[in-house]
């Protein structure tokens, strides 16, 4: 070394990537000779081919090679010391600055080579003052590890079977046992790592896989064929999570068969608890049998990218708080336009009682999307044991959706509510065909809901009748449409009075009263006896089926039958008319054919349809006393969109339904004297005193006043009044009245 350098606190090394022409590499560390330098290209040491300028230089030097290295090489350059003393003080001897600081030198460039390995190797961290131990002495053939208490140890090594080229990864040879004993947790993760780094499909085989933690199957899989089931253990984590997150997309996979149960119940008080989350997924296919016990049994997220165009296939998603989780995690993501089919949504009596528990939730994480929109479900079940103290509803919407739908429901112990609104969700439809509670379903719009507009169509009991969407006839105020028909009889505007004492009838018009005594009045309806009934008289000749429908008290639906020449049908045997949601038996005594049961939400019977035999041309239908005297508010008569039957009250085949009569008489007059008058009867039927009655002659009468009133029973008085003072004869011509009701 011919002078003194410094050494300063530089990294002893440098790397570069080759462009194919450089020759020369600069290094900014110092060196003593050129031997102390370590060329390297793509880890090769170099032993010739290049020269080192400046060595012994405090600012470093540079290494020309012969040949430039190939174009994307790397080129390392580092300072290698031999480990050593390069001088020997003598006892007594002469102690020269010079000789002192080359060695320090050297020291401090060696300790600076020292550093740097150090720092390419595993170390524990600053703060960690545990013990990690010391190797194993018995670790020939094994692989190192950690045990529980964090200290080195020894681990046989697992050679699994030889996978072949092609065809599907088996999670038996990563080391899964599927006895629901072992922790299958690390076997599962690096099965799934491996099927995701070959883009291949991995299979699940029969058994119980236990697991501790998250399993994760990437995006980069080509899909997942599960015949066992995994059981996860606690909660607090996701059991298994299907593609990635982020944007990036999880296109073109086929999940089967997935199933994933908790080991044990939730008790839902956390939402991270969750079976299976698919992630990302767009045009795929998703089969998944069971996810039982969690806070969510699945969760579909959208994060980054969407959940889009894809189907889903659902067997068991029980006792979850909430069964299906539609979400969104960013404002980047979305979730649309998903098919889901099937799905046993239900939680046991005994499970978290008390708690509210949803089937379906729409729900985004804060400031993520919240359209979710163009969802479509065909027949979900929905058992959610619902009580007193326990809410069970269907649907739980808490986003801005639009157009979902959801077909053919089945709702067996739930709450009154097929689905719960809580922000701007609209044009839903949710299709019930099966209920036990009935006829009465809603949405539970919650204060705050923002929008409406959503449908629910009960097809439970009622698909008949909401097929039947034609008014025919409406009476939607029976109060109002109440006439006098004398001192003692009640009649109604488009009704006839029904009586269960006709004795000798044979003909429409022997059954069908205009008014009936025993009809009471009530400030809203009427009240019918056990002895009377009202219905519509309707030609049924080209409409079979209708529906009516009654606000008021159980009643029992009637309907008399009659054929072309209004001659009365009927026998023992029901068979000109059949029922929707209840069977009609033949009344001998009121010679109508009448339900089994009163008409009542309790026996799923409120809505029936009606199906009227071929031979039959016209029919009374309406209602009767059931089980007890019933007020009857109103009345709404409805057929198909493609009948129109026409209805008959006050025609010439029936008097009853209506309040004004006209009648007319031919009449001459004699000569009135002065003063004097001239009177004449006229029939007309329904007449009765009390009636308004008007009358008009059908040539002049100046001077004559013409003046009407009911004198009897269906007759009508006319008198003309001579008001002059002289004789008038005015002709012959006609008399015609007008009579109206009150």
């Amino acid at each position: 070394m011919s002078s003194h350098i410094t050494i300063g606190d530089v990294t002893p090394r440098v790397q570069y990537v080759a462009s194919g022409t450089q020759t020369i590499f600069t290094f900014r560390f110092p060196v003593f000779d050129p031997i102390d330098l370590e060329i390297r290209i793509d880890g090769t040491v170099m032993s010739g081919g290049f020269t080192v300028a400046n060595a012994g230089q405090s600012t470093g030097g540079s290494v020309t090679f012969d040949d430039p290295p190939r174009a994307g090489a790397q080129v390392t350059i580092r300072r290698n010391l031999k480990i050593m003393r390069i001088t020997d003080f003598q006892d007594n001897g002469i102690l020269r600055a010079r000789t002192l600081n080359d060695e320090l030198d050297y020291q401090v460039a060696a300790l600076q080579q020292v550093r740097d390995e150090v720092r390419r190797t595993v170390q524990l961290a600053v703060d960690d003052f545990s013990d990690p131990g010391t190797l194993p002495s018995a670790r020939a053939g094994q692989l190192l590890g950690f045990d529980a208490a964090g200290r080195l140890s020894a681990y046989p090594v697992f050679t699994p079977t030889p996978l072949p080229e092609a065809g599907q990864l088996n999670a038996r040879d990563f080391g899964a046992v599927g006895d629901g004993i072992a922790d299958d947790t690390e076997a599962l993760r690096a099965a799934c790592a491996t099927a995701a780094f070959q883009g291949r499909v991995l299979e699940i085989p029969e058994g119980t896989y236990r697991t501790t933690g998250t399993v994760t199957l990437p995006g980069a899989a080509a899909g997942l064929l599960m015949r066992g089931v995994i059981c996860s253990e606690g909660g607090g984590y996701p059991a298994l999570v299907l593609g990635d997150g982020g944007a990036v997309r999880n296109g073109e996979k086929s999940y089967t068969g997935l199933r994933v149960l908790r080991a044990a119940q939730s008790d839902w008080s956390d939402e991270t608890d969750i079976g299976i989350v698919v992630r990302n997924l767009d045009e795929s296919q998703v089969e998944i049998r069971q996810a039982e016990g969690y806070t969510i049994g699945v969760r579909t997220l959208g994060e980054g990218r969407g959940v889009q165009n894809s189907t889903f296939f659902f067997g068991r998603l029980v006792n979850n708080k909430i069964g299906l989780d539609v979400n969104t995690g960013t404002a980047q993501g979305w979730n649309n336009a998903v098919r889901y089919y099937g799905g046993h949504f239900a939680a046991a009596s005994y499970i978290n009682r008390g708690m509210e528990r949803f089937g379906v939730r729409f729900s985004a994480a804060p400031g993520a999307y919240v359209l979710h929109n163009g969802h479509v479900f065909d027949g979900p079940n929905f058992e959610l044991q619902a009580d007193a103290t326990t809410t069970g509803i269907p649907f739980l919407i808490e986003v801005n959706s639009r157009g979902v739908q959801a077909r053919g429901i089945r709702m067996e112990a739930c709450s009154p509510y097929v689905a719960r609104h809580t922000a701007g969700a609209q044009d839903h439809v949710y299709d019930v065909v099966w209920a036990s509670q009935g006829y009465m379903l809603d949405i539970d719009y919650t204060s705050t809901a923002t929008r409406v507009g959503s449908i629910v169509r009960v097809q439970h009991q009622n698909g008949g009748h909401a097929e039947c969407n034609r008014v025919v006839a409406a009476i939607p105020c029976l109060r109002g449409a109440a006439v006098r028909w004398s001192n003692t009889e009640t009649g109604f505007l488009g009704l006839a009075c029904l009586s269960t004492s006709v004795a000798n009838g044979a003909s429409l018009s022997d059954f069908a009263f205009p008014a009936l005594t025993g009809m009471a009045l009530t400030s809203r309806g009427v009240m019918l006896s056990a002895a009377r009934g009202i219905g519509f008289a309707v030609d049924v000749r080209n409409c079979r089926e209708l529906a009516l429908a009654v606000d008021g008290d159980p009643t029992r639906l009637i309907v008399q039958c009659f054929d072309e020449a209004g001659k009365l049908m009927g026998s023992s045997g029901a068979t000109l008319v059949r029922g929707s949601s209840q069977s009609f038996t033949w009344n001998a005594t009121a010679r109508w054919y009448q339900s089994v049961a009163d008409m009542t939400d309790a026996n799923w019977t409120r809505r029936p349809a009606v199906r009227i035999d071929p031979s039959v041309a016209t029919v009374i239908i309406g209602v009767a006393r059931g089980d007890a005297d019933a007020e009857i508010r109103a009345l709404r008569l409805f057929s198909s969109a493609t009948g129109a039957p026409a209805t008959l009250h006050g025609s010439d085949l029936i008097l009853a339904g209506r309040n004004e009569f006209i009648g007319e008489a031919y009449w001459d007059p004699p000569s009135i004297v002065a003063g004097g008058t001239a009177q004449l009867s006229v029939p007309l039927a329904g007449a009765r005193p009390g009636d308004f009655v008007q009358v008009g002659f059908s040539i002049a009468t100046s001077g004559v006043l013409f003046l009407a009133q009911v004198g009897a029973m269906d007759i009508v008085s006319v008198t003309a009044w001579n008001r002059t003072g002289a004789a008038l004869d005015l002709g012959p011509g006609t008399v015609r009245v007008r009579l109206v009701k009150v």
